[in-house]
């Protein structure tokens, strides 16, 4: 047997109760991690709203394939184009917003933007008309984010201009203030 010109090592050898302290001491680190975890849905730029309470499921947002807009298409049927879900109105049930226009098959049909909620009945139903079809706009650039809806509305300064290149924009958002749909107008860098 040949010895070993390194100092003794005998105080590395285990035993129980090295290993019950070890066991302690990972147990502690490990609940105290689970304890100083952040909450996994808020964000440093979103405010915190309440959806749902303890054991209860989320609101599911209305659906706008099942809700009847008042749009008259002329026998065509409406296509939803754009849709975005968010609570407007703060009451932690989510409103679906709704870009709709006429199935014309061809050409820039002008497009309607409802706002939906989920009423008692089965079907969704139309709270709030943010533009009406009549007024001749094309939405793009559409969304919902902490309760506001924007949207770029492209429109025609006259009747001889084509319908396929619209000479008018406007940056536009809507807030939920004093129990109605307040309507802001952006700045546009880009112009049209």
């Amino acid at each position: 047997m040949q010895t070993s010109e390194l100092p003794d090592l005998a105080h590395t050898d285990t035993t129980p109760l090295h290993w019950l302290g070890t066991a302690a001491a990972m147990a502690a680190v490990i609940a105290a991690a689970g304890l100083l975890q952040p909450d996994p849905t808020a964000s440093a730029s979103t405010p915190h709203r309440a959806t749902t309470q303890h054991g209860t499921a989320p609101a599911a947002a209305p659906d706008p394939a099942r809700a009847s807009f008042p749009l008259d298409c002329g026998g065509l049927r409406s296509t939803v184009a754009k849709r975005a879900a968010g609570d407007l109105d703060g009451d932690a049930r989510p409103e679906t917003v709704a870009v709709v226009h006429c199935d014309a098959g061809s050409g820039t049909p002008p497009s309607g933007v409802y706002v939906l909620t989920q009423g008692s009945g089965a079907a969704p139903r139309v709270v709030a008309t943010l533009v009406d079809p009549a007024q001749g706009m094309s939405i793009s650039d559409f969304a919902v984010r902490d309760g506001i809806v924007s949207a770029t509305l492209l429109g025609y300064s006259s009747d001889a201009v084509a319908r396929c290149c619209p000479d008018q924009r406007e940056r536009v958002t809507w807030q939920w203030k004093g129990g109605a749909f307040v309507r802001a107008t952006q700045a546009d860098p880009t112009g049209v």
